[in-house]
């Protein structure tokens, strides 16, 4: 499915990426100028929750229109644990910018509704009732589309709806725009949609909305693309995979005979630092080329081995997402929360080494293992030829599988653990690491270890299919357009 729109501000640009054509729009400091065009008969902007990217957009889009006449105003429940949370980050009910959520809901032209999910879903109804007429609600996550579609309801007719999704948590969003004060820009990168347009204005309102937040480059999709592809890769690689797939590595390697320390480096440290340093800046195909014959050769088995259990998962989670089934799984995990809060992901004897190992890092002994690169490497691209199939955009597959990844999420748990990546995430996000995650473990240790163990022939046809992918041209063309620092995950 391909994209195309019209922009009366920002300068649009066309990139090939395997033979498709996308369009986008580059970020960067210099066109914050633009912002007040953009956002035509804009005052207010609410900025509606306190979760991971609330914090992060109302800071963001305040700093941008620093010195115009838009404010930016949180919205919040009054007496909540957040509001003195919105009041440290300079948000006050003195001048405007802190009110109580249904308040700022029905006082703004452009609402951002960053709510958990759950929250959105119970609340609509109150919201849609809130909103002026003509007004413009924003979302970063096409969930509550997902959600009405579902229950067999509609977005109300009278307003723009339009999405900005940025490609990484809420606090890589506010880091990297952080760091972006020193270089001229530097953010997450972010898709758009459209889904309403009452007045002609809602394309320009979603790029301004996503200039302001950083984004080096900005592509457009459509928000039951953005769901299908978001919630999917939260549960793949992005994190419910890639959590899997550490633990089943490390208790792979105590097995072999490694001590725990070197365990924990060969799984969780090789992905977390040079292959995901290798991705992000050079791609796949230069990870797999660093590797000496021996480790090549790892890579090899465990590539053969791992990608068609990988593929099997990742293509019930699309189709549970697709289908609406993970909505409503969401959906039933938020009713039983008050009884069953989300226990700890990092208390098990692995992550505790883990502790020990950061401690004591030493860049120059964190492996690059091949085995390890094998199994990251074959469930990636077992998530990319799922989005492929199911007609994503090569944007959106690059970004879901591998950018956000290397670049916004891997770099949280390198610097304090498994926790730390998957719990500044979205609730949505949460749930589906802890459900899946144990799904890709247990798939592994049972189909794709035992079939190396029993010396299987390496499937050449896999190994081709690999060296010859057409997404290799979109990641190289991609990565030119990566934040241009590697994000600081400390303070």
């Amino acid at each position: 499915m391909q994209f195309a729109f019209n922009s009366r501000v920002f300068d649009t640009e066309t990139i090939e990426l395997a033979g498709t054509e996308e369009q986008i729009v580059r970020g960067g400091r210099h066109v914050f100028d633009l912002l007040p065009r953009a956002f035509d008969g804009v005052k207010r902007i609410g900025v509606i929750g306190w979760g991971s990217q609330g914090p992060a957009q109302a800071q963001n889009l305040r700093d941008s229109l620093e010195g115009t006449d838009i404010t930016v105003t949180v919205g919040l429940r009054s007496g909540s644990n957040s509001w003195r949370r919105a009041q440290d980050a300079g948000f006050s009910e003195a001048d405007g910018t802190l009110k109580e959520m249904m308040q700022v809901i029905s006082e703004s032209e452009l609402v951002l509704l960053l709510i958990s999910d759950y929250a959105q879903a119970s609340l609509h109804e109150q919201v849609f009732a809130a909103l002026k007429p003509g007004a413009t609600l924003g979302l970063s996550h096409g969930f509550l589309l997902g959600y009405l579609k579902a229950i067999g309801k509609e977005l109300p007719q009278n307003i723009n709806v339009i999405g900005v999704c940025p490609k990484g948590m809420g606090p890589s969003v506010r880091r990297l725009y952080e760091q972006g004060r020193e270089t001229g820009g530097a953010g997450i990168n972010a898709s758009f949609a459209v889904e309403q347009d009452v007045d002609g204005k809602a394309t320009d309102y979603a790029i301004g909305w996503s200039v302001a937040l950083g984004a080096p480059f900005t592509f457009m999709t459509s928000l039951e693309m953005e769901y299908r592809s978001d919630i999917f890769g939260e549960r793949g690689i992005l994190l419910g995979a890639v959590h899997g797939i550490v633990e089943s590595l490390y208790r792979r390697y105590l097995g072999d005979g490694m001590t725990k320390e070197d365990a924990f480096r060969h799984s969780v440290e090789s992905i977390t630092g040079p292959i995901s340093q290798t991705l992000s800046k050079h791609g796949i195909l230069a990870l797999y080329e660093q590797l000496d014959s021996g480790e090549r050769k790892r890579f090899d088995q465990a590539y053969s081995a791992s990608y068609l259990p990988a593929l099997e998962i990742l293509t019930e989670i699309y189709q549970e997402v697709s289908s609406g089934n993970e909505i409503r799984s969401v959906m039933l995990a938020g009713e039983r929360m008050n009884e069953f809060p989300m226990g700890k992901i990092d208390g098990t004897e692995m992550w505790r080494v883990g502790e020990k190992v950061r401690a004591a890092r030493d860049p120059e002994r964190i492996p690059l293992d091949g085995f390890t690169a094998g199994v990251y490497i074959a469930t990636m691209m077992a998530q990319i030829d799922v989005l492929r199939r199911n007609g994503h955009v090569y944007s959106e597959i690059v970004n879901e599988s591998i950018i956000e990844a290397v670049d916004s999420l891997n770099p949280f748990m390198h610097y304090k653990g498994v926790a730390y990546m998957v719990d500044n995430c979205s609730t949505t996000a949460r749930l589906g690491s802890r459900k899946w995650a144990p799904r890709f473990d247990y798939h592994l240790w049972q189909l794709a270890y035992p079939a190396v163990d029993s010396r299987s022939a390496v499937d050449q046809e896999l190994l081709d299919a690999l060296r010859n992918h057409p997404v290799h041209q979109p990641v190289e063309v991609l990565a030119e357009l990566r934040p241009s620092v590697d994000i600081a995950v400390q303070g």
